[in-house]
């Protein structure tokens, strides 16, 4: 125990006289200040542009200004409201017209049909409902994973000193024109 309270000291004494000998040596001189200060990074923006997304779909898309995904998110979900809309209308239809040949009516819309088809048309509607009901709720997830994912990479650093620049050389066994991608990092 006493041996590893030397270590820490000995570790302590040596890192406060090297501290000390840079402050002596460096007052003098200057050093241009490279780091560049970056923008403040706000780490609830991702998760309000969801909230927003949550409460108001195509809201969270405003906040992070991505104005031109507003339209998509509305056509998306208003599409899939339309269809299972229009869906459960046509299977309520259906049930409504075989529910009354069970009772004993033959007065409805759909008196050229049999009851095998007035049942295999209600199953048709009712999984076109359903899959209307679930691509519904897949778009509103969707706005909401897309409004947070945009949020974190509007937050993501891109500097000047990560490149990718497309270049065209010549290979040297075959004397053509091969594309090569070179990817640089400036420190």
């Amino acid at each position: 125990m006493i041996r590893f309270l030397h270590i820490v000291v000995l570790v302590f004494l040596l890192g406060s006289f090297s501290s000390f000998a840079q402050t002596e040596l460096g007052e003098g001189l200057r050093v241009k200040d490279t780091i560049k200060k970056s923008e403040e990074i706000n780490v609830l923006a991702p998760s309000k542009a969801a909230f927003y997304s949550a409460v108001f779909p195509g809201m969270g898309q405003i906040y992070n200004k991505k104005y031109w995904k507003v339209p998509l998110v509305y056509g998306a979900l208003g599409t899939t409201i339309y269809f299972y809309i229009n869906n459960n209308k046509k299977y309520n239809q259906y049930r409504d017209a075989y529910k009354r040949r069970l009772e004993g009516f033959n007065d409805d819309n759909y008196s050229y049909l049999d009851n095998t088809r007035l049942i295999a048309a209600q199953k048709f509607y009712q999984n076109n409902r359903d899959l209307s009901a679930l691509l519904t709720a897949l778009f509103y997830i969707l706005n909401i994973v897309d409004a947070n994912v945009d949020a974190h990479l509007m937050q993501f650093n891109v500097s000047d000193k990560l490149t990718v620049i497309p270049n065209f050389y010549q290979n040297d066994f075959t004397a053509k024109q091969d594309l090569g991608i070179c990817i640089t990092l400036k420190l």
